[in-house]
């Protein structure tokens, strides 16, 4: 990995640790937790791709597994977003670019039930049973619900920032790279075209300076 992913793929993951544990775990809602530290995992993992995105998912599952009030064998959830990380990047877009929500939404679901579904195998597999006082269908519908509203407010961002700091040249483009990640995930449902947009409203304003201009010099020649 580049120096710059490395740096980038730290800072966030550790942001969204220390978000997770001290504002997000202490909000006692029902179910699972969100699970911010996934959603930044698959971000990056849809930017960089799977192999990226499984290491970046190793690292930011030991940290969680290390990071207090841990109550699970270490390694565990390391195990988990390492599996979803290599998975998540075989979804990134060919061209980079997001046109529209439901794919990556998609991303979100399947990677908010596989990591819920998996981190409760492994945890039968070392005696781990909490899951079923729990309830693990409740865990799976919240764990959905959760990951879905939160998901909209971080991916589009993690994934913008990805590629603008790794100066990927579709960062440079007309629409300014960011922009069409957030039109695609925001904007999709509406027939909106952010970037469009703004590129149309740029060249109706060419012209219209255009046509001043050339009313000017008519009148100047009289």
């Amino acid at each position: 990995m580049r120096v710059n992913r490395m740096l980038l793929s730290s800072a966030l993951v550790v942001v969204a640790l220390v978000v997770q544990v001290s504002v997000l775990a202490r909000l006692q809602l029902p179910g699972a937790v969100p699970d911010l530290v996934l959603l930044t995992v698959l971000g990056l993992a849809m930017v960089y791709g799977h192999l990226a995105g499984a290491f970046i998912g190793f690292g930011a599952g030991l940290l969680a597994d290390l990071a207090p009030p841990a109550d699970h064998a270490a390694g565990r959830y390391a195990l988990v977003l390492c599996v979803i990380g290599y998975l998540a990047g075989l979804a990134r877009p060919e061209n980079g670019r997001l046109r529209s929500a439901t794919g990556p939404m998609l991303v979100v679901v399947a990677a908010a039930i596989g990591s819920t579904l998996l981190y409760a195998g492994v945890g039968a597999l070392v005696g781990d049973t909490a899951a079923r006082h729990v309830g693990l269908g409740s865990l799976l519908f919240t764990a959905v619900v959760y990951d879905l509203l939160l998901a909209p407010f971080t991916v589009p961002f993690i994934m913008a920032l990805a590629r603008r700091t790794d100066n990927d040249p579709l960062a440079e483009s007309r629409d300014g790279g960011g922009g069409d990640v957030a039109s695609g995930w925001l904007a999709s449902g509406t027939g909106l075209r952010i970037g469009g947009q703004r590129g149309g409203l740029r060249a109706k304003a060419a012209r219209g300076r255009a046509a001043r201009a050339g009313r000017i010099k008519g009148v100047k020649r009289l």
